[in-house]
């Protein structure tokens, strides 16, 4: 389940705007972001990109329940709610935050593994594929798991799971679609070879089914 782990991160309020003024923020270490919700003003802030960062590499990632301290505003707990990488040097240059109120349900999406090797796999020749790798969950912040678990050890040649045949507790709600198909087993078909032809020899060339009526007259005149 996800936990308030030991994360503090501080945070100024931010006083500029537009894109220079982020760029200048960023060439400082900092990172823009957003919090907001909980019944509070939403707030524009800057945070050391090295604390948000440490955050995102946890092991509950973006779920992580941390506190943002801001100063001359207060302290939150709060979670990620979006966020923004530079798909160049693949580092956070923006995120929202959104406050966490105690008892309210939230969504998110959490990593969903495949767990053992599938009968079909194993005696069959067959391959596992697996559909998607995320699934959408509602449910109180503290009540989301890490990652949800399917055990596959059963799944035949041709078989299929479903959302709905994700094991969850009665705190938690699935919102994929309950008919989406999330993995399968199936059959790798092997590829038929063109027949060999011999040096010296012409390839057989296709065998006319008809001629048309046209091309039959001309060869009664030749």
């Amino acid at each position: 389940m996800a936990e308030k782990k030991d994360y503090r991160v501080q945070a100024k309020v931010r006083d500029g705007r537009g894109k220079n003024d982020a760029r200048r923020v960023r060439r400082d270490g900092m990172v823009p972001i957003t919090v907001y919700g909980g019944g509070a003003e939403t707030v524009a802030a800057v945070a050391p990109l090295r604390d948000l960062a440490a955050i995102l590499r946890s092991e509950a990632g973006r779920n992580t329940i941390f506190t943002i301290e801001v100063e001359g505003v207060g302290a939150s707990e709060v979670m990620f709610h979006d966020r923004q990488i530079d798909p160049v040097k693949g580092r956070l240059i923006h995120a929202d935050l959104t406050r966490l109120v105690k008892g309210q349900k939230i969504e998110v999406t959490v990593p969903l593994h495949l767990v053992g090797e599938p009968f079909g796999v194993k005696e069959k020749q067959g391959v596992l594929e697996q559909i998607i790798r995320e699934i959408e969950i509602r449910c109180e912040p503290r009540e989301i798991p890490d990652t949800l678990e399917v055990d596959v050890s059963n799944l035949d040649v041709h078989d299929v799971l479903h959302a709905s045949d994700i094991p969850v507790s009665d705190k938690v709600e699935i919102l994929t679609d309950p008919e989406q198909v999330i993995a399968t087993v199936g059959i790798v078909k092997e590829e038929v070879e063109a027949p060999a032809v011999t040096e010296g020899e012409e390839p057989v060339e296709p065998e006319v089914i008809g001629k048309g009526k046209k091309e039959e007259e001309g060869e009664e005149g030749e």
